[in-house]
């Protein structure tokens, strides 16, 4: 394996079969990368668009206790962010509640519908971050720079869309 930059528009991607013979094989073969650069950036996005809506529909999630249930009765009782309401039942009845919204703080619960789909987000952004740097590892200059402007092209298209945390994953 070459340890030094090469320039040569033959080298291989991904397996001896993707061996460019032209020019216009090689372009064809860096543009794919820009591509590939750019989705990896847009997946990057769609994860943290998805963790903003996921977030947002936990807290937006609401318990309530109606009045004469105990379950969780003493619970949301003493919790002072509780806030007393009416609600209206299918038979008309109107009960005394408290609806509780969850706090900042607290760990989200486990959940398949979102735990799932966030894992297979994070298995395409990983496969595809791992063939951008198999190309780069050909140590081909064209390709390093497609990996590069695509990254660049993609961040410029997507980038306001991903949101840092401190705990980011990538």
């Amino acid at each position: 394996m070459a340890m030094v930059f090469t320039n040569s528009h033959d080298s291989p991607l991904y397996s001896s079969q993707w061996t460019p013979a032209s020019n216009g094989s090689y372009a064809g073969s860096c543009i794919f990368l820009i591509i590939l650069a750019v989705i990896g950036r847009c997946l990057v996005a769609f994860k943290a668009y998805m963790e903003q809506r996921w977030l947002n529909a936990h807290l937006n999630r609401r318990y309530i206790v109606v009045a004469g249930k105990s379950s969780e009765a003493g619970r949301i009782d003493a919790d002072p962010d509780a806030k007393n309401g009416t609600l209206i039942t299918a038979n008309g009845v109107e009960e005394s509640v408290k609806v509780v919204y969850r706090g900042d703080n607290e760990n989200l619960p486990w959940r398949f519908s979102v735990d799932l789909p966030r894992a297979l987000i994070f298995l395409c952004i990983t496969g595809v971050s791992y063939l951008l740097m198999l190309a780069v590892m050909t140590m081909n200059v064209g390709y390093f720079c497609s990996v590069l402007g695509g990254s660049f092209l993609g961040e410029l298209l997507v980038g306001r869309f991903i949101q840092w945390h401190e705990s980011h994953g990538h």
